[in-house]
């Protein structure tokens, strides 16, 4: 079993800066895609923020082209995601996603971390 750790979140004023970290630990065969999602109330669906493929391909929310940055080392089976110009919108709990293939040839699975806040105040 896959465990994804993020760690990073953090209290931050509007206009500031952080860099979030997942890392995939466990038995697995390969990851594919990874990505960040945010929640940010109870009962509200996530949100996918950033994804990024195993060969670097990318994808972000529009609320957040040109502010976040997803990046990927492979090697460590882990990403990032540097938020710029951080906005009070982007207040949410931030969790971690991977597909994660356990044997060749099989089919992924769903990896989910257990979170981390990230609060920006006004």
């Amino acid at each position: 079993q896959v465990q994804l750790v993020e760690s990073g979140g953090d209290l931050v004023q509007a206009g500031g800066s952080l860099r979030l970290s997942c890392a995939a630990s466990g038995r697995m065969f390969s990851i594919n895609a990874m990505a960040w999602y945010r929640q940010t109330a109870l009962g509200k669906q996530r949100e996918m923020v950033a994804t990024i493929t195993r060969n670097g391909f990318i994808n972000y929310q529009d609320s957040v082209k040109g502010r976040f940055t997803i990046s990927r080392d492979n090697a460590k089976n882990t990403i990032y995601l540097q938020m710029n110009s951080l906005k009070p919108e982007d207040t949410a709990v931030y969790y971690c996603n991977a597909a994660v293939v356990y044997v060749p040839r099989g089919s992924e699975y769903a990896a989910w971390g257990q979170g981390t806040q990230v609060t920006v105040s006004s």
